[in-house]
């Protein structure tokens, strides 16, 4: 019933996915899915959408090795689209723990942060990176986030808080020793120092 997804433990929800197997479902279908948990009233609890999150896309985007199918986007972004904080909780916190390279992971998170995620979910991703030793897998989303700045000011909603710009700031300059060869590293200062010139000595 609608009202046992409102507000089940998380291993009843667990166990209805598994029974669906929601998390092996065709591409479409999961779209199809995906777009009925958008017109579901009342919402799905904080608790019930993180959980789905983990049940429909951990497993099928930590095992990418290419980018993802037309099909898979779509229900990522319609996910995203009423529920990006308990996604990026989920999502975004494997990714960032995931070893090795990641590289369509990456890709993947980049491209949400840009096109898909609200303001407070991108500022969300930004502080979940910066709670992590930066590597050269993470600096791309980081430019990421970088890249919505320049947009704010059409958009001042997108400002970074002054906290967690601090945050980015010290980090950046704490870990320089270590991407003293990194041309990623040289830009994504120069994106900080160019976005945020009135704020940077």
């Amino acid at each position: 019933s609608l009202g046992f997804l409102m507000s089940p433990l998380p291993s009843q929800l667990e166990g209805l996915c598994s029974f669906l197997q929601l998390s092996t479902c065709p591409e479409h279908l999961l779209v199809r899915f995906c777009s009925w948990l958008l017109i579901l009233s009342p919402e799905l609890s904080y608790t019930s959408a993180a959980t789905l999150a983990q049940q429909l896309f951990l497993r099928r985007v930590l095992s990418l090795t290419q980018p993802p199918s037309r099909h898979l986007m779509a229900a990522l972004t319609s996910f995203c689209s009423k529920y990006s904080q308990p996604f990026c909780r989920v999502l975004v916190a494997a990714v960032l723990q995931e070893a090795g390279e990641g590289a369509e992971q990456t890709k993947l998170v980049c491209e949400l942060v840009e096109e898909c995620l609200e303001p407070d979910s991108v500022r969300l991703v930004l502080s979940q990176v910066l709670e992590v030793p930066l590597s050269e897998k993470l600096l791309p989303i980081v430019q990421a986030v970088l890249g919505r700045q320049v947009r704010a000011p059409l958009c001042p909603h997108e400002v970074l808080p002054p906290e967690l710009f601090d945050l980015l700031v010290l980090t950046l300059c704490r870990q320089a020793p270590a991407f003293s060869t990194s041309l990623s590293y040289a830009r994504l200062v120069m994106a900080v120092l160019t976005t945020y010139h009135s704020q940077v000595s």
